[in-house]
């Protein structure tokens, strides 16, 4: 089994718990700014800053981490938004820690999780999120027409998340409006830029579409050659949970977007 398999088993016995009760997590009622929206308007690259304890590659790597001190730093240093894990089995987070970053902060808020079933999306909907993560490669056509429907219907942003040029056409087909390109191969685990580059060789730069670079992101120099290839926004989690400076490692990322394509 690949990590991805493993992930997605798990998830599939952790549905079943959570469609035993409703949603006990109730956030406080805030009128967040659209994702959509705050990407589209900006001549910087953005950056969705990530709550992360841990992961199945790297194992731990901030476990002790406070998130409502994390999401607020990452407010005050510039974030766009703030990307909360939700996984406990593989990624020590909780829909706990949403609902308190949730209460903490007012930008846009993303429920980073494998979602396979509309009650995950409820239970982020309940915990504060403004916008869910869909994965390509976890779900079928339908299932992910059917959930990327279903945020919708909920004002939710859908961040929908590609690996490769057919992953992308996939997304293309149901209609995503938020296309993230994930650098790290959710098999194995490994990283490599050039993932952005060889799917912004494909995407609609013409159409109202925002185009997003998931992980590897460390330096300004990595910042900007996303940004180069069309980025206009990186998603960051371990590379500013394990700097020293929240708002210097967060605003060094925020390059100027001379060179996007139009």
């Amino acid at each position: 089994m690949t990590i991805l398999t493993k992930i997605l088993a798990q998830k599939a016995v952790e549905i079943e718990q959570l469609k035993q009760q409703a949603p006990t997590y109730v956030a406080d009622a805030k009128q967040r700014p659209s994702l959509f929206e705050t990407l589209n308007t900006t001549n910087r690259l953005h950056v969705i800053a990530e709550m992360k304890r841990a992961s199945p590659s790297k194992g731990l790597i901030a476990e002790g981490a406070n998130p409502v001190a994390q999401g607020m730093a990452y407010e005050q240093a510039g974030a766009a938004c703030i990307s909360v894990l939700t996984d406990e089995c593989f990624f020590k987070g909780s829909f706990e820690d949403l609902q308190n970053v949730a209460n903490a902060v007012s930008i846009p808020l993303l429920c980073k999780d494998f979602v396979i079933d509309e009650v995950q999306i409820d239970y982020a909907k309940a915990a504060g999120a403004s916008v869910v993560l869909l994965i390509v490669a976890a779900l079928d056509d339908m299932t992910l027409q059917r959930l990327h429907d279903y945020a919708t219907s909920l004002d939710l942003d859908i961040l929908v998340e590609t690996h490769n040029v057919d992953e992308l056409h996939r997304a293309l087909r149901i209609g995503a409006k938020i296309i993230g390109v994930n650098n790290r191969n959710l098999h194995d685990f490994s990283i490599d830029l050039a993932h952005t580059e060889d799917i912004a060789a494909h995407f609609p730069f013409n159409e109202e579409r925002i185009f997003i670079s998931e992980s590897g992101i460390w330096t300004s120099e990595d910042a900007a050659r996303v940004a180069k290839a069309g980025a206009k926004a990186v998603l960051v989690g371990e590379s500013l949970m394990r700097s020293d400076s929240v708002q210097s490692a967060l605003q060094s990322l925020q390059v100027p977007l001379l060179a996007v394509k139009r």
